[in-house]
Formats: structure tokens, sequence, C-alpha cells
């Protein structure tokens, strides 16, 4: 993907098993906790670009969240705090060749970043 693709959408849930049960009924979408995150299923729609994550819902968590890759997330929130954006959450490291962040726009949204390369072995499921 290049700098500025939606690379993925978190969908906050409280019960992960219900939601993975719900969304691949409804939609097809493939749902597997990969090793060492097993508690955040990925999706993938059926078209195996489309994907993102389940998380727990919590505070400051309530709406599904989109991401946008970057070629640097330093460069972006940058960018963004000069046009009006507040840093949610710094950069933090995802894996050793990966990263994410979140800052909310001057509306208030709050966008992802990610910036990186993250392989995720496929499920069997």
């Amino acid at each position: 993907m290049a700098h500025g693709d939606i690379t993925h959408i978190d969908i906050p849930v409280s019960d992960l098993k219900r939601a993975a049960g719900f969304y691949s009924a409804l939609f097809g979408w493939q749902i597997a906790a990969p090793p060492g995150f097993e508690d955040y299923p990925m999706w993938q729609a059926p078209n195996k670009i489309s994907g993102g994550g389940l998380a727990p819902r919590g505070e400051g968590f309530t709406q599904p969240r989109s991401y946008v890759e970057v070629d640097s997330i330093e460069e972006t929130l940058a960018k963004a705090t000069e046009n009006g954006a507040t840093v949610v959450m710094d950069k933090t490291p995802i894996s050793d060749t990966s990263w994410w962040a979140i800052f909310t726009d001057p509306d208030g949204n709050a966008i992802g970043l990610y910036e990186g390369t993250t392989e995720v072995p496929e499920s069997d499921s």
C-alpha cells in the first residue's frame, strides 16, 4: 500500500467471540487471532484486500477507527498538528518493523496512522 491508503479498520466490540461470529456470518469475513495477538482477532473481507481488527471497546474507543498508511508517522503527526489536529497517541511499536499512532482532526474524528510492514501468518480457520 502507498502513503495515504486506508490500510486497516478497527471495530470496537464488547464481546470478541460474539462479534467474530456476527461479522463472519453477516459478511463472510475470515476472522482469526494471529499468534501474538490472541486478544485482537483480525478480519479479512472476501476480496482479500480489506481488513482490520476487532478490538476491545473502551473509553476513547467507541466508534470504528480507520488507519491510514504513511511513509513517516512523525512527519504526518507534525503536519497534522500544524493544521489543527491533536495527537492522542504518539508513535508506538506494533512489531519490530511496524508502528501506529492516533490523532484527532479539527472536528474530533479519531484517525489512526500506520507505518511499516507487519507479517501476519495466515491461519487455517
